[in-house]
């Protein structure tokens, strides 16, 4: 039998539905994702860490749950929201549903809302703070709930995310690259694999000095979750590595160089959230479909280091999406070329980083 649940936003806002995965009471930050696949990888992106994601492609789940294709060990997100949950999965990879998968792992989803009136609501608004409900179904109650719960803005989830110890994801490579762990995605380790790489991951608390001492030929700064300001020990970290070795930044490793060359971050007002956001490679003219998942960017009127070159940008918005610096071996995106799921045409940056530790070894 269907439960009731209830979806409350921090402005008053009440969608009723029914409960899907896990019963309970979750907050977060409610925001939206525009792709049409890729759920799985969406589910287990840490970089969702402290968001309820709603997927606008109405009907989610249909082709389950493979132990493939995850970007983590486990979801790192607080809920989950579609309009409809398909119980029947068609793909001879799936080893089960999309409702066992979050009743596996305790993530409560809500369906049967309309999630375009949401996704419209949030576009207007704003992202905002949210709280899903199957136990209390008072909408005053709910409200209050939301208002009080913690949201984003100056909170550090890197450390909630972040693996605990260093430790090789492959054992063999032409190029040794350590990825500075704030919430990478799986799919990062395998391309750099994939292109001759011996790759060592470390927490996001190790040091310059350290990862140093690892005599890597290049640094990846990973993706992750939540405000990049909040995590001042990694950008104090690529401050020590920076003119010392070859760096490509995805996502908040991006956030983090620009913060690291002096740029300020803030808040945009619902994010960039799909595989279909169009970015300029300013180098080339060339326009490239992308995978991203971020609330915060780099400002660029900030950035007012000469030596530091805008090399991409957000065509919606105008907003910066990748950096290159003039005299260290540095460059980095806000979106996510690895792409799992998404498009893969801006799998050539992994190339550019090949090159990049070959200029800066030789």
């Amino acid at each position: 039998m269907e439960s009731k649940a209830v979806l409350a936003l921090e402005d008053g806002t009440i969608f009723n539905g029914t409960s899907f995965g896990v019963s309970g009471e979750q907050t977060g930050e409610v925001v939206f994702n525009t792709s049409m696949t890729g759920y799985q990888e969406i589910l287990t992106d840490p970089s969702y860490k402290g968001q309820i994601v709603a997927m606008t492609y109405p009907l989610i789940g249909n082709y389950g749950i493979n132990l493939e294709d995850f970007e983590s060990q486990e979801p790192h997100l607080s809920g989950f929201i579609v309009r409809e949950a398909s119980r029947i999965f068609s793909s001879w990879r799936a080893n089960m549903s999309l409702d066992d998968f979050l009743k596996k792992h305790k993530i409560m989803g809500i369906e049967g809302i309309d999630t375009r009136a949401l996704t419209l609501h949030i576009r207007s608004v704003g992202a905002m703070k949210g709280i899903i409900s199957t136990e209390d179904l008072d909408p005053k109650s709910l409200v209050k709930k939301a208002k009080a719960s913690l949201g984003l803005v100056g909170i550090d989830l890197v450390k909630e995310v972040t693996c605990k110890k260093i430790y090789e994801w492959n054992k063999q490579g032409k190029h040794r690259v350590v990825v500075l762990d704030c919430g990478a995605k799986h799919n990062i380790m395998r391309e750099l694999a994939a292109r001759d790489c011996h790759v060592i991951v470390v927490p996001a608390s190790t040091s310059f000095k350290k990862i140093l001492s690892l005599k890597p030929d290049g640094v990846m700064l990973s993706n992750g979750p939540g405000d990049p300001a909040a995590v001042v020990y990694v950008i104090e970290t690529v401050k020590g590595l920076l003119g010392k070795v070859a760096i490509f930044g995805i996502c908040l490793g991006h956030q983090m160089l620009g913060l690291a060359l002096g740029g300020k971050s803030f808040k945009l007002k619902f994010g960039h959230r799909g595989a279909n956001q169009p970015v300029m490679d300013l180098r080339t003219r060339k326009v490239e479909i992308t995978s991203q998942n971020h609330g915060f960017c780099v400002d660029l009127e900030t950035l007012n280091d000469k030596k530091v070159k805008l090399t991409h940008l957000n065509l919606n918005d105008q907003t910066l999406e990748g950096i290159r610096h003039l005299e260290f071996p540095a460059f980095s995106v806000q979106y996510h070329p690895e792409a799992s799921a998404g498009p893969h045409d801006s799998k050539y940056l992994f190339d550019e980083f090949m090159e990049l530790i070959k200029y800066a070894t030789t």
